[in-house]
Parts: structure tokens; C-alpha cells; sequence
């Protein structure tokens, strides 16, 4: 193991020495204190509402048992889900796991329903979760799998998925079952994170599972790790294999085959996160996949209508490591036009000793290509001391920048001379240029938490996007959005395919007087996690749109008529008239 020294990039910082994710050695770094100085705090820009909210729910992970295994990192994810077409986002949490033994057994999965006014029933029985026995969960994707107009869940975890199909139960609610084996997902590995897309143009999305490393109590449990020579802890990434991820292609019939060998997906890497987006407005959706300690991938969609063809182009379109050409031990992901170039941005979260990764995009007719921006961006203002997971771009305050959030916590039990619990960051974007506001964010924001997967939603439908975050053995929190936003406008965007087929790919462009605006579907994102598939544009001042244009994954592409700010707006492939959604 080696320990380099690392100058955080940043003019007045002093040099530090540090260790490098890809080491994660005996002599971890003393946090320096953060590298900026903001204001006093103002009126917080999200009230804890978890109380009130009545859930109570905490994602264990089974550290009490005192293996230091590494699947004790991973965490949990939170998923955003309207199962019951009620016009709510509804919240579904992983429960994560435990120890029988060597026998990984897994805790009861939750689905929380969506009451309105910020009030949530734990429905986990009424919707059949009590008779499904989960793995040992991490993440999980909530999408249309089957194309019936109704949302399902896929759980990943140890050794095991998990596809929930969502059913009516047959007195007027819905339910879900365990239709994993009829769906043909023989996964036996430890997968972190899933993401979706209809990748060939048949309108029914593929599914990417990321597999982590070779761990397990008679493969790999190395008993000998530890961070300050004598306090055993969870071993370095290093002493692990990855393991292969897997492409499942959709064959339309509620089957997938296993079609990794055929695209040549890449056999190293150890994948966390994982997003389909469309990098170079082709209208395909691609593939980012973040790996931790090794090469990120990014997997361009090449087929023609028909085809599934993807070539993995990460080191040459310059997102696989960072400006130093070093891999990160990479987490979370997420994708945005932050500086309005048109493109779909990339930021990455990392562990201690590296920065969050923020690839600008600059992709034009020559091919894709990124350049690191997160010192010219701003977003190196946060320094290197977090280990960051789950991470959202949006405009919290409307006034047409996309803001970001990251949460973080260590991976490791002892981390030395520094608490396992970080605080949240805030980072607000003033016209392409980021600034830390993570003191202005609110109570939650103030204190220390062990974070791993967060999702970002409009809860209450009032135009604001809210944000649901998971921790380890402790408390998952709900965050309301209370940024003050007066004299600020809105519009929201929820799309609908021909038939049914999935939006992720599609991108939409929205013009007022000041500027353009482009939102992306995605498939997957933050770490571990769903978000509001819907897409929310901050306007500012503007209370007017001049156009909005949909361009689809069919590659199609209409003006849409009628939308308006400040509400939410239905656009079906096909319909020129815009539908305004009432969710009163």
C-alpha cells in the first residue's frame, strides 16, 4: 500500500498529506478544517420533518456482530415511487441486513405510502412485503419493467435481486410480488445499484446491475486489516476482486437474458453506482458506471434501431479518472446541464483524500469528450476530506441553475483522528459557478451523519424538490425544501412514451427570455437510489415559456403547446398540447 501526497488542488490551501482512495492504507488523514468560509447562517433552506412524517425506519447493516465485513460499507439506498397512481410519491427503503452465524440474512424492506402534508403510512404488509424474504439489500430501482403503467421495484444485495412486480390485489389497492425467477434474473452475485433504459429502440428498458468485489465468509474475509496498527477494522477495496456486472436485456415477454458477453461489458471494476443518460443528445440513452478504486466506464449506446451495441469509452472521453490519472474510489453519480452548454454533465462523489469529480462536457460531431472541471466549477471548494455517496443536482431555490447536494459518512468503523459521520453539503450554482451554502441548508445540515443513499422529489408536489436520505444505523431523515423562492417561477415535466415505453434518454428543452434550459430522463442515479422521474425547471423571474421542445429516445422530436409555469405538465410522444396535471 502506498501513501502519496496529494495537493487538493485548491490556490490557498496548504499541502496536506492524505491517502488516496486506491490505497486506503494503515495511515488515513487528519481532516483538514473545510477550505471555505460562509455566511451566517440565514432561515434554513430544508426543515427536518421526519418525525413528523411518522416514519421510523433505520437501515442496519449488522456491524453489531463484529465481522468488519465489507458489505457493512455499501449501506442503503431510498427509492421515490407513486405505486399507487394516487398522484404521491410514495418512499421505499432497503432494510439492509445481518448475521446468523456465516449465514447474510436480510431485514424486512419498507414501503411507507404517501398521505400528503408531509404525513406517511407504513403499508409494508398491506402491499406484501411481509411474505417476500429480502437479501441483505443495498439499492433499488423503482421503473416500469413490463410496461403496464405501473411502477416495480428491483432490490439489490447479497447474492440475490429481488423484481417486485406491481399488481392490482383485487379490492382496489395494489400490491407487489416476487416475480424474480419468472422474470428469469438468475443474479447470484453481490450487486450495489441498478439503472435502466431501452437501449435497442423496442421500447422495454435493459437493466445494468453493478456487482461489487469477491467477499464472503469462505471465499475472501481477510481478518487482518486495520488503520492505526492495532484496532481491527473493514478491509481495503484492494483486497478484493471485482466482480463482473451484468447487462439484462428486456425481451419483452416479463423475461430478461443475461446479454453481458455479447456487448463485451468490461470484467474489472468495482461497481457502486450506475446511470443511463443520454451524453451526446443522440437520443439513446448511455451507461456511466462509477467503480470504486478502479477505471469508471462509460458505455456509449452505438446500435442502430434494433441493435444493442454499446463500446466503453471511459479513459478516452477522459470520466474515468481524475486530472491527476488516477482512478477515485467513486460512489455516487449524477448528470446535469450545470452550466446550460445542452449537455449532460457528470459528478461523481469519492472517498477521503479526492475530490467530488464533476466532468464537464464539451461532446460535439468529432466524438465525446469531458474535460475535469471541479476546480474551474467550484465544486473543489468542498475539499478532500468526506468519503461522499449520495449526490443530486437540483434547483433548490428556482432561480434556473441546477444546485448540487452530497451526502456522506466514512466507510470504515475507526477512521483515525476523525469521526465516521460527516456533515451534508450544499453547493449553490450562480450561473455555472459553485458556492458552498451547506451552513444556510438547515438543522440537518449542522450535524454529523453516516450517509449513504439519498433520492430527490417533489413529496408534496408544490414545485420543490425534496430530498429523502438513508443512513447507517441511524434514522433515515425527510428533508422538506423550504428555500425561499418568492418572485421565482416553475414548470413541471412528467413524460410519457408511445405506449407506454420508457422516457430514459429523452431530453427537454425549455426556452424564456433568460436562455435555454435542458433536464435529461435517467435511469438511476445518486447511490443506490431512484429519484422523481419527473423534471422540474426553475424559471427565475420568467412567466413566460417561448418554447419547449421534447426530443425522444424514438428520435422524434415535437414543440410542445400550452405548458405554462408554476404547475406540472404531462407530454405524451405524439400529442402536441401539453396536459396540465391537477393533483388536488
Amino acid at each position: 500500500m502506498k501513501s502519496l501526497l496529494l495537493l487538493l488542488r485548491i490556490p490557498f490551501l496548504v499541502l496536506v498529506t492524505v491517502v488516496g482512495a486506491c490505497s486506503r492504507n494503515a495511515n488515513p488523514p487528519t481532516a483538514p478544517a473545510p477550505p471555505y468560509v460562509e455566511e451566517p447562517p440565514s432561515p434554513p433552506l430544508f426543515a427536518d420533518l421526519t418525525a413528523a412524517s411518522k416514519i421510523v425506519f433505520t437501515y442496519h447493516n449488522g456491524e453489531e456482530a463484529n465481522h468488519y465485513a465489507i458489505i457493512e460499507s455499501l449501506g442503503g439506498g431510498v427509492a421515490l415511487i407513486d405505486y399507487d397512481h394516487d398522484g404521491l410519491l410514495d418512499i421505499f427503503l432497503p432494510g439492509g441486513g445481518y448475521y446468523d452465524g456465516k449465514k447474510v440474512l436480510g431485514h424486512q424492506c419498507k414501503l411507507y405510502r404517501n398521505l400528503g402534508g408531509f404525513k406517511f403510512e407504513d403499508v409494508t404488509t398491506k402491499v406484501g412485503f411481509d411474505k417476500i424474504p429480502f437479501p441483505y439489500s443495498h439499492g433499488v430501482g423503482a421503473f416500469d419493467f413490463d410496461c403496464d403503467g405501473w411502477p416495480d421495484l428491483l432490490v439489490t444485495g447479497y447474492n440475490r435481486l429481488v423484481l417486485l412486480r406491481n399488481e392490482a390485489d383485487g379490492n382496489g389497492g395494489r400490491r407487489f410480488v416476487d416475480v424474480t425467477k419468472k422474470a428469469k434474473l438468475n443474479d447470484d452475485l453481490w450487486s450495489a445499484s441498478v439503472a435502466w433504459g431501452d437501449l435497442d429502440g423496442d421500447g422495454f428498458p435493459e437493466i445494468y446491475v453493478t456487482h461489487y468485489g469477491d467477499w464472503g465468509f469462505d471465499t475472501n474475509h481477510p481478518t487482518d486489516c486495520m488503520y492505526d496498527g492495532k484496532t481491527r477494522d473493514v478491509c481495503q477495496p484492494k483486497r478484493f476482486k471485482p466482480l463482473p456486472h451484468t447487462l439484462f436485456k428486456n425481451n419483452g415477454d416479463g423475461t430478461f437474458t443475461d446479454v453481458s458477453a455479447a456487448v463485451k461489458l468490461r470484467k474489472d471494476g468495482k461497481g457502486l453506482g450506475v446511470m443511463f443518460v443520454d451524453v451526446n443528445n443522440d437520443g439513446r440513452p448511455d451507461i456511466y458506471v462509477a467503480n470504486d478504486t478502479d477505471d469508471n466506464h462509460l458505455y456509449m449506446n452505438r446500435g442502430k434501431p434494433g441493435e444493442l451495441v454499446l463500446e466503453e469509452i471511459g479513459l478516452f472521453a477522459g470520466v474515468a479518472r481524475d486530472d491527476r490519472g488516477v482512478a477515485n474510489g467513486s460512489m455516487g453519480i449524477d448528470a446535469a446541464d450545470f452550466n446550460r452548454s445542452g449537455l449532460a454533465s457528470i459528478l461523481v462523489t469519492n472517498y477521503e483524500g479526492e475530490l467530488p469529480a464533476l466532468y464537464r462536457n464539451q461532446s460535439d460531431k468529432r466524438g465525446e469528450r469531458f474535460t475535469y472541471d471541479s476546480l474551474p466549477s467550484g465544486v473543489a471548494a468542498v475539499g478532500g476530506s468526506y468519503v461522499s455517496w449520495g449526490v443530486g443536482f437540483f434547483d433548490y431555490d428556482h432561480d434556473g441553475w441546477d444546485d448540487v447536494m452530497i451526502v456522506s459518512g466514512h466507510a470504515i468503523r475507526f477512521p483515525t483522528k476523525i469521526d465516521r459521520r460527516q456533515k451534508p453539503i450544499l453547493l449553490r450554482n450562480e450561473s455555472g459557478k459553485f458556492t458552498p451554502t451547506t451552513l444556510h441548508g438547515g438543522d440537518y445540515f449542522r450535524t454529523p451523519h453516516n450517509a449513504r443513499g439519498s433520492a430527490f422529489g417533489d413529496l408534496d408536489n408544490d414545485g420543490k424538490t425534496d430530498v429523502v436520505v438513508s443512513h447507517l444505523n441511524e434514522p433515515v431523515a425527510i428533508l422538506r425544501n423550504v428555500a425561499p423562492t418568492d418572485g421565482r417561477h416553475w414548470v413541471g415535466v412528467e413524460l410519457a412514451c408511445e405506449n407506454g415505453r420508457s422516457p430514459v434518454g429523452a431530453r427537454v428543452v425549455i426556452e424564456t427570455a433568460g436562455g435555454k434550459q435542458t433536464k435529461f430522463a435517467k435511469g438511476g442515479s445518486s447511490f443506490a437510489s431512484t429519484n422523481d422521474a419527473r423534471l422540474i425547471f426553475g424559471l427565475g423571474a420568467d412567466a413566460k415559456l417561448d418554447k419547449v421542445t421534447v426530443f425522444w429516445p424514438s428520435g422524434k422530436s415535437q414543440e410542445i403547446q400550452g405548458a405554462k409555469p408554476d404547475a406540472y405538465w404531462k407530454i405524451t410522444e405524439g400529442e402536441a398540447d401539453a396536459k396540465k396535471i391537477d393533483y388536488r
